[in-house]
């Protein structure tokens, strides 16, 4: 089984772009087109939801899997449906690797002891179906939230190393309130400090060839000079990078999540690229062109980091 950082990381200098798409389908903003024949065919109910939800992300999949090399599926978005959006959860990790992208499914869980292995199994290992081991769902990283110490981590990373998992811990967010919690001093240092030296060990023997850890941290791109620090303090984790675009995060903020040559960090964007067709004042049959345009607007917007 390939490791988790090497291969994420050889497919964005692939690919020369160091950029996640998240999968984040918001109905109102899914194009009414594939609503309405969704409608037609299964009637205003959760299934013809899902199904739209599907589509619309095979679309953007297809628009951007060869410039692009991850994609990031919010499951609130789809969670919210029930079994129909779980459904259409899994049906687009699958999609997505079956499209040669990287799929880091973002649910941010944790918990302790079985039920702590019950979400790694499910998320990232595979679940006992009547003796028989089953991958549900087809991610290759899970972002987890650190929060209840390592009882809630060593579930994760021991599949991280049995199966090539990667996963990113929450440690610098991009919300404006974060400091509540994540900026209050602990002793002579920080919370995103301490937990940062939390991520770096339980990393310490899951480094690949590439010199990186199959656990990453989340950076958030609107706190740059947070960002510096915890790039020393955590030098072989993986960053990935929310708040960039619709959140106000610029190309110049997440450069200290970087090393060079574009090495060290994956940036996110959302809604600025799956509903681009609406910033770009584009038909909504062109959602897909549109999501393309925006995607190679990004890389190249990034190519600042190489």
């Amino acid at each position: 089984m390939s490791h988790f950082a090497d291969r994420l990381l050889h497919r964005i200098q692939e690919l020369e772009n160091p950029t996640v798409v998240g999968l984040d389908p918001r109905l109102d903003s899914i194009p009414e087109f594939i609503k309405d024949r969704m409608v037609d065919e299964y009637g205003a109910t959760l299934e013809a939801v899902a199904a739209a939800i599907l589509i619309f992300n095979r679309g953007i999949i297809d628009a951007v899997s060869d410039i692009v090399p991850a994609v990031k599926p919010q499951i609130a978005f789809y969670e919210q449906y029930g079994h129909a959006g779980m459904l259409a959860y899994e049906q687009t990790c699958e999609y997505a690797q079956q499209q040669g992208m990287i799929v880091i499914g973002d649910a941010k869980r944790n918990d302790i002891g079985s039920t702590a292995e019950a979400y790694a199994a499910g998320h990232l290992g595979t679940v006992d179906v009547f003796g028989e081991a089953q991958e549900i769902i087809k991610a290759d990283a899970l972002t987890v939230t650190p929060y209840l110490g390592s009882d809630g981590i060593l579930p994760f990373t021991r599949l991280c190393a049995e199966r090539g998992k990667g996963i990113f811990v929450l440690v610098r967010t991009s919300n404006p309130s974060s400091d509540e919690i994540q900026g209050v001093p602990v002793g002579d240092e920080l919370m995103d400090e301490y937990v940062a030296g939390l991520v770096q060990n339980w990393g310490a023997e899951l480094i690949g060839e590439s010199g990186f850890s199959s656990v990453g941290a989340v950076v958030g791109a609107t706190y740059p000079e947070e960002a510096r620090n915890l790039r020393h303090r955590m030098p072989e984790q993986i960053f990935l990078v929310p708040g960039y675009g619709a959140q106000g995060g610029s190309a110049e903020d997440v450069k200290p999540c970087f090393y060079k040559e574009g090495k060290g960090a994956i940036v996110n964007s959302s809604r600025g690229i799956i509903f681009a067709y609406q910033a770009l004042n584009m038909p909504e049959e062109a959602f897909d062109e549109a999501a393309r345009k925006a995607a190679l607007a990004m890389k190249e917007d990034l190519r600042i980091v190489f």
